[in-house]
């Protein structure tokens, strides 16, 4: 695949937030839930700084401001979660626990389906730019399959956002087969299942180590259900269905390839210590070879470990993400960061990671994006030049592992 845009670098960003406003959802939300909406934001107060001024959460919807901000960080393509909080929902779409009750699901599920359709018209004004994820929940397989077949039809490149099942719910593991029909959409479809961290811990409580206990085992949380789709044979029973890990690093999954290949190796035998595993549970590949041909990995905001990691992992497996507009993201020192990370790599592989990867999971279509790209993409020079010092507005963890 040719991106090269003569000395400049095509830039999209796995990893890109965003959502409509309290004002917009209620334009995209069923009319029978008016009164429970009015009742509902009568009550709810937002719990995150970056969607409390008007200064900076009109970031996720405004056009002019985030294409400004993003082509000034060196971006001209984007992934897009969601970020805004959804009618009905707690706290944000992708913290919030699963609905405890069938009132609540019908409420949320309200409020999912109008920001999907709320995302449908906004990645519209900007189609070339933008892969827009659709939110969809578990809780029924049903009406996960249904908002699904819906999202194949309604021009989201970006596919689905897959939340994480937490242990303390009924809702059924995501090893379990009840959830083939989904991953038979979407890999007819040829959407790409999206995982991002945040989701899918216990109920902490309110003890005063709660917010620490979040913090250690988030990750821990967030990279479960690559195993829990990995080992339970789903990349077996859809071979080319694309599964996408986000915001979650990569330099995690290489101590698990060995590790994985030895259970796989260990189970042949038919029998692990106690475990018995019959012919007919094992898989025929090994996992590290599902995980090389059905995972890709959105790397968000990388430093120099993790962009090692990305070379030892395949670059046609990674993809580079700023996290825009969260405080932990990279922008507006991108280029900056690059610098710091990707100085010593070569012009072909930075095209791959920046740009030809996202074309192949996401369908971008490189040729249009290369247009704006000559005019604010880094340059491939610049990227060679070592980061002698960080910037001292930084906030991103890049700068500092």
């Amino acid at each position: 695949m040719t991106t090269a845009t003569d000395d400049r670098y095509t830039v999209i960003s796995a990893d890109c937030h965003a959502g409509g406003s309290m004002d917009h959802y209620r334009e995209y939300l069923d009319p029978k839930y008016a009164d429970d909406f009015a009742d509902w934001r009568g009550a709810y107060k937002n719990p995150f700084r970056d969607l409390q001024k008007d200064d900076s959460r009109v970031r996720n919807w405004d056009d002019e401001r985030r294409i400004g901000d993003l082509e000034a960080d060196g971006i001209v393509g984007e992934v897009v979660f969601p970020n805004t909080v959804p009618p009905f929902f707690p706290t944000g779409a992708l913290v919030a626990r699963p609905p405890a009750t069938k009132e609540e699901l019908d409420q949320r599920w309200a409020g999912l389906r109008a920001h999907n359709r709320w995302l449908v018209d906004w990645c519209a004004n900007h189609p070339e730019k933008r892969a827009g994820i659709a939110q969809i929940f578990l809780n029924d397989v049903d009406l996960a399959v249904a908002e699904a077949e819906w999202v194949a039809q309604s021009g989201l490149r970006g596919g689905i956002l897959l939340p994480t099942v937490p242990d303390d719910t009924d809702i059924e593991p995501l090893f379990s087969k009840v959830y083939d029909p989904l991953w038979r959409v979407c890999e007819e479809a040829g959407m790409p299942v999206n995982l991002h961290s945040g989701s899918g811990q216990p109920d902490y409580g309110d003890a005063p180590a709660a917010g620490m206990m979040w913090l250690v085992e988030t990750a821990w949380f967030a990279h479960r259900p690559l195993w829990q789709l990995l080992l339970s044979g789903v990349f077996e029973r859809f071979p080319t269905m694309k599964f996408v890990m986000t915001e979650q690093g990569c330099s995690w999954i290489l101590p698990l390839l060995p590790q994985f290949d030895a259970f796989h190796q260990q189970a042949k035998r038919g029998r692990i210590g106690e475990l018995k595993f019959p012919a007919e549970e094992q898989l025929p590949m090994k996992p590290s070879e599902y995980i090389r041909r059905n995972v890709y990995l959105g790397v968000s905001f990388p430093g120099p470990g993790e962009a090692r990691a990305m070379k030892k992992l395949g670059i046609d497996r990674v993809m580079w993400g700023a996290d825009y507009p969260h405080h932990e993201g990279s922008t507006p020192y991108s280029r900056e960061l690059m610098r710091m990370s990707f100085s010593d790599w070569d012009e072909a592989d930075l095209r791959q990671v920046f740009t030809d990867t996202a074309v192949d999971v996401y369908g971008f279509e490189p040729d249009k994006l290369a247009r704006r790209a000559r005019e604010v993409g880094p340059t491939v020079d610049e990227l060679k030049v070592p980061l002698d010092s960080t910037p001292e507005g930084a906030t991103s963890p890049g700068f500092f592992r």
